[in-house]
């Protein structure tokens, strides 16, 4: 039998499409997803306890199976109305269903891609807009598809979808080269029940000093662009000939162990990997050498919200998790290319329209890679250095989401320590911008090509189980003292202080203070120090939100206000810009509901979201494909061991180390 936090098989998949389908006969039905919706927590924590125990038998009962089933009801007017049931996949029934109806709008699905691209091509009134302009012979019109964003006061709340359009040179035949080079400045809006392109929305070219309105393009649209192309075999001076291979060899294979399916055992770490369409991969049930450190751990949501105050691009805010799904957009992993080493991939499923399970191979790659040095210490009297290498084992997924790509990584070290990863990469979403001009809404990047200021913003959820599931959350901080005569006569003392976070709020970073979040069990003290034993980060102090509070795109992404969320647990709540982010007006359900709750907080089931981003100030260098962006959010052990738990890895010395040849050094030095 399957284990409660394994993704549903393909199998478990289509049999909770069958429910649904009988429980709306003669009915239209497409399906949006599929996936598990983990048990309650209560149940899940109780299989685990005894999971761990070795109490598990044929007979020890289960918490329920559950399939979380999304579509959409086609009624006489073709209107679809969106559904939501959960079906037990064991006793083969229906145990909830709910409409959600028109106060929110399901994410998107590729097919509805695909519906935008061929309602564009065949609309008239797209045709006559592009009419207006002149392409070079040898060119085709590009849609990319993208959510609508936060509703225009004058919109009705009714289901949209917008293109963005670029125009891509044929004449190479390479049906990869770059037509985000060639902007054009069209941008259709389909209403999705219809599934009719309503307007062309007309944005400005202009450059400083042009105003937001005004319309100054040319009837020779892309005349002043030129090629930008990131594909090898199309660059003009191919690529690099001196680069030679730097090879990841493990000659005895790996040291994890993937058992079940989901079940990784590394260098005393032991824990789950999961995976669904909204959050990509997942980690569940985390130990250390027998310990408790986290019941759950993933990338909540991220919002991508643009700077251009001229309309439409008012409206370009991406929500890439609660939108489109980081799940349904990841990609298949390639080996030796995406992951390094000896790889474990985990296989997905996905949904079709029609509801049929459609596998998703290589979803997710697990590995070890080498970080640098882990410790080192040399004994200058007797000239022994005894050093280790930083090992982790890497679990690593990467979404595409029209123009950009995200790689995510949760990385577990041999000391303890836990670090997710974000990185950006891809290529910038751009407009034109007219010859010659500059604008203060982003940076001109190549001739005719704008690329916008913008911000990316990630929250992680955290839901810490040290040493058990009640714990609480310090917020420690570090202060000057001023000099005084009787506590700092010298001047050098700072004073530690710690205060316990008692009612469900938000914190902000201070680097300042050293401002350090501390998830902690008040009920078990470290012998040596005599401090409960936890884990703790530093938030990272990026910039938050600018957009201004009353904005729609500040009220739909309160998450995004604050560098720390701190919750108490409850069954569902999963995502910090809530449930429902396509084309929401605000943010429900998310962090700031559960913060305005007020729980209490302090040794109980508590949660933690950690807020952080890029404010994207694109350069030159970015262009056309940029660098990655890395942030890393650092889980560390405080206190929560006796000594440092990496002192017995091995340091034994790189065999296939060796000099370099004193011909490539002599030339490096000429």
């Amino acid at each position: 039998m399957a284990h409660p936090l394994a993704i549903l098989s393909a199998a478990e998949t289509n049999l909770a499409r069958d429910v649904v389908k009988d429980a709306h006969p003669n009915t239209v039905i497409d399906f949006r997803e599929i996936f598990l919706q983990e048990p309650p927590k209560a149940q899940l924590v109780q299989f685990l306890d005894l999971e761990h125990a070795g109490r598990l038998s044929p007979t020890t009962p289960r918490p329920p199976r559950l399939a979380l089933c999304q579509y959409d009801v086609i009624g006489a007017d073709r209107i679809p109305q969106f559904h939501e049931s959960v079906v037990d996949v064991v006793s083969r029934t229906r145990v909830n269903h709910t409409i959600v109806g028109k106060q929110h709008h399901a994410s998107l699905t590729l097919n509805e891609f695909d519906v935008l691209v061929d309602r564009c091509m065949n609309s008239p009134l797209f045709q006559q807009v592009l009419a207006e302009f002149q392409l070079p012979e040898g060119f085709e019109v590009v849609i990319e598809p993208w959510p609508y964003g936060g509703l225009d006061h004058t919109d009705e709340n009714r289901r949209y979808f917008q293109g963005l359009c670029f125009a891509r040179d044929k004449r190479s035949g390479n049906a990869d080269s770059n037509f985000y080079s060639f902007p054009l400045p069209v941008i259709p809006v389909m209403d999705a029940h219809t599934q009719e392109i309503i307007r062309v929305d007309r944005p400005a070219t202009g450059g400083k000093g042009d105003g937001l309105l005004e319309q100054t393009f040319n009837r020779d649209i892309i005349g002043h662009c030129k090629p930008s192309e990131y594909v090898p075999e199309l660059l003009p001076e191919g690529t690099r000939k001196d680069l030679k291979p730097l090879n990841v060899v493990q000659p005895e294979g790996p040291s994890f162990r993937v058992t079940n399916e989901s079940l990784v055992e590394w260098q005393k770490w032991r824990f789950r990997v999961a995976f669904n369409p909204r959050e990509g991969a997942t980690i569940h049930d985390v130990w250390y050498d027998g310990r408790s450190v986290m019941h759950r751990l993933a990338i909540s949501e991220m919002t991508v919200p643009y700077a251009d105050p001229r309309p439409p691009f008012h409206r370009k805010q991406a929500f890439d998790f609660g939108d489109g799904g980081g799940g349904n957009m990841a990609n298949n992993l390639s080996l030796g290319c995406d992951c390094l080493g000896v790889i474990k991939y985990f296989d997905a499923v996905i949904t079709q329209a029609d509801g049929t399970a459609q596998p998703l191979p290589n979803a997710i790659c697990l590995h070890e890679q080498d970080n640098g040095i882990g410790w080192k210490h040399s004994n200058w009297r007797t000239g022994r250095a005894v050093v280790t290498r930083n090992r982790e084992l890497v679990i690593q997924f990467i979404i595409t989401l029209a123009n950009y790509e995200y790689i995510f990584a949760y990385k577990f070290d041999q000391s303890g320590g836990i670090t997710v990863e974000s990185r950006a990469t891809g290529i910038l979403n751009v407009v034109n911008i007219d010859a010659g001009k500059v604008s203060e809404y982003g940076n001109v990047v190549s001739g005719g090509v704008l690329a916008q200021n913008h911000q990316h913003i990630f929250c992680i959820r955290i839901d810490p189980a040290i040493d058990g599931q009640n714990n609480s959350v310090v917020v420690e901080e570090s202060h000057p003292v001023p000099m005084n005569a009787v506590t700092n006569p010298n001047g050098n003392f700072y004073q530690v202080t710690k205060k316990t976070v008692e009612r469900a709020s938000w914190v902000d970073a201070a680097p300042q203070y050293n401002r350090t979040i501390k998830m902690v069990n008040p009920h078990k003290r470290n012998p040596v120090s005599g401090n409960p034993v936890g884990y703790k980060f530093i938030p990272l102090p990026t910039q938050t939100l600018l957009a201004d509070p009353e904005s729609v795109q500040a009220r739909r992404a309160q998450f995004a206000q604050h560098h720390v969320w701190v919750t108490k647990h409850c069954d569902g709540e999963l995502y910090a810009g809530g449930r429902y982010t396509l084309q929401s007006q605000h943010e429900v359900e998310g962090v700031a509901d559960a913060v305005r709750r007020g729980d209490a907080v302090t040794d109980t089931d508590v949660v933690v979201w950690s807020t952080f981003g890029i404010t994207h100030n694109p350069r030159v260098e970015d262009w056309p494909v940029m660098p990655v962006e890395i942030f890393q959010l650092m889980i560390r052990p405080a206190d929560f061991f006796v000594a440092n738990p990496s002192l017995d890895v091995p340091s034994n010395k790189n065999g296939s180390s060796r000099l370099a040849d004193s011909e490539c050094c002599h030339k490096a030095h000429i």
